[in-house]
């Protein structure tokens, strides 16, 4: 486990404190260590290719040519196209 060495103090609204504290006496957790793991969760340590390639493929699902209610093989299809794009 890492050790703790900085102090943060955060001021929220009272709905979103009423939310994380109802879960943390839902899990058992504290507050604090609901926050880490959202940190953790929305800007994870040493993942900037796949941040990267995820903002990819959402840029690739708004295009003019997709279409609402694209599925997995169609966003595979156009991933695929794109990348030859690039290589080329």
């Amino acid at each position: 486990m890492a050790v703790m060495d900085r102090r943060l103090q955060v001021l929220l609204d009272e709905a979103r404190y009423a939310r994380i504290a109802s879960e943390a006496e839902r899990t058992g957790r504290s507050v604090g260590a609901l926050i880490r793991d959202a940190i953790d969760v929305c800007y994870p340590a040493g993942d900037e290719t796949r941040i990267r390639v995820a903002g990819e493929l959402l840029a690739l699902s708004t295009t003019p040519e997709s279409a609402p209610g694209e599925g997995p093989d169609e966003l595979k299809a156009a991933w695929s196209e794109h990348l030859g794009r690039k290589l080329a």
